[in-house]
């Protein structure tokens, strides 16, 4: 008897995987090593409340969107030379159903 096939994971299945241990998608949680994501579409970077960034986030002047989003998941350091997080996705596939997640919670 075949196995049957898994089913493939989810953005909010991979951000639990890959990005819960520093940040957390509402307002009501401490905060961690990152910020808040919640409402993170749309919202300009390094400006959320509560948290402490690093010198490179604190300047940015942009706001994220999906392109930006995209950008720093591929690679932060090289959008934002100084950035302190450390975590990168090679795969598209897997930064576009994060991202997609992240937009849903807005």
């Amino acid at each position: 008897m075949p196995l049957p096939s898994a089913k493939p994971p989810d953005g909010a299945t991979l951000f639990k995987q890959q990005c819960a241990t520093c940040h957390t998608t509402n307002t009501s949680e401490p905060v961690r090593q990152g910020p808040s994501l919640h409402k993170i579409a749309g919202r300009a970077a390094g400006k959320a409340d509560g948290f402490k960034y690093s010198a490179a986030l604190a300047k940015a002047d942009f706001t994220w969107d999906d392109a930006k989003l995209d950008a720093w998941l591929t690679n932060p350091q090289e959008l934002l030379p100084g950035a302190t997080m450390v975590y990168r996705q090679a795969k598209p596939e897997t930064r576009a159903l994060i991202i997609a997640y992240l937009k849903e919670l807005n």
